[in-house]
């Protein structure tokens, strides 16, 4: 995407020993780049969403367990490697893709004995990580924009898009998932205009998705979380498209927490009700995803407090009294029968084993 004329990834090589990153936690205030040269220093940006969204945090992971292959001490370099994975593995638990990608990078290094050969196929397994996880994102879109399309054919005038959190390009290393259709159909003159779900407590819908917005010119106005339900009833959102950080074979979605309010009043009013996401977001492994699926519990000031620009200034303020306790649950799982199909890289699907898996016949 482009920033100010300029193309960026969200994450890339600044060389050999480098990673840079778009910082996340400036945004849309300043635009910042950090330079990450340490397991600990990405395990840090992404426990504290410097870099944050499914796909990006696991293509981070990737980068990161190549940064362990190059600085591994010789004498513990089996040591070192498996304890940098599981470090980058816990540092958020819900998104699958993070695991995944560090469980490629392991299975990848074990299969040369050198030192400058496992570094080698760690530095070639990151970069194509990141490179699937953009042509993925490039074929969601394709396959949601049919979507878009279609509806914008049968009303005739402008599609009103709902989306909850970021599931764009931030979230991403190009393009995003929820956002992927959205760009494509505006690129494509069908007129599309977005409500964008503020997305408490880090409001990375009114922070990220609305500056991605804004930077690639789609019209689109900011809500209030709980104002999706008062614009579906009255007939102003005619499809939801949302990302998620965990699906089940079943088809249960795991997403930013409200998620599956938004689904439920989706269904109450006939809305149809999307999910994007790579294959790399699916748990194979679970089934019921209310059950199964482990959600984060963040920090409760994230929920006390709230940052913003003050002038020239990015502050916090403090929303609560002091001393009043709060919980912050980043994601629900909304069940599969709110879902109106999934959008993936292969095509899209009802949200049920048997279409999934005619879609990925492998697992």
């Amino acid at each position: 995407m482009k920033v100010r004329g300029k193309y960026y990834r969200t994450i890339w090589f600044k060389n050999r020993s480098t990673v840079q990153v778009i910082d996340q936690r400036y945004l849309p205030y300043k635009f910042v780049i950090e330079n990450l040269k340490t397991v600990d220093e990405i395990a840090t940006a992404i426990k504290d969403m410097h870099v944050r969204g499914a796909g990006l945090i696991g293509v981070a992971a990737g980068y990161g367990m190549y940064i362990a292959t190059l600085t591994a001490p010789k004498r513990n370099y089996d040591e070192y490697i498996i304890s940098s994975s599981e470090k980058l593995i816990a540092t958020r638990p819900t998104a699958v893709n993070l695991k995944w990608a560090v469980e490629e990078q392991l299975k990848n290094i074990k299969k040369t004995e050198t030192l400058e050969e496992k570094i080698k196929i760690s530095e070639e397994t990151a970069l194509k990580i990141a490179d699937e996880d953009v042509q993925f994102c490039k074929k969601i879109g394709e396959h949601g924009l049919k979507i878009i399309e279609k509806i914008s054919k049968t009303k005739k005038g402008i599609v009103n898009i709902l989306t909850h959190c970021n599931a764009g390009w931030l979230a991403f290393v190009d393009y995003g998932t929820a956002t992927a259709p959205i760009y494509l159909a505006h690129d494509k003159g069908i007129k599309v205009h977005v409500w964008v779900d503020e997305t408490r407590p880090r409001n990375q819908g009114a922070r990220l998705t609305a500056w991605e917005l804004l930077n690639h010119g789609v019209p689109h106005t900011i809500i209030a979380d709980n104002a999706g339900g008062h614009l579906m009833q009255h007939g102003k959102v005619d499809m939801v498209i949302v990302g998620a950080d965990r699906t089940t074979s079943t088809g249960d979605v795991a997403n930013k927490i409200g998620t599956y309010l938004k689904a439920l009043a989706a269904k109450d009013n006939n809305i149809p009700f999307y999910v994007a996401f790579p294959s790399s977001s699916f748990d194979w492994e679970k089934k019921d995803g209310v059950k199964e699926i482990p959600i984060e519990e963040r920090d409760s000031n994230e929920v006390k407090y709230i940052q913003g620009a003050c002038g020239d200034i990015i502050e916090e303020v403090l929303l609560t009294p002091q001393k009043s306790p709060a919980s912050n649950y980043a994601f629900d799982v909304t069940p599969s029968c709110l879902i109106t199909g999934l959008i993936t890289e292969r095509g899209v699907c009802k949200a049920n084993k048997r279409d999934i898996y005619k879609l990925y016949p492998e697992h």
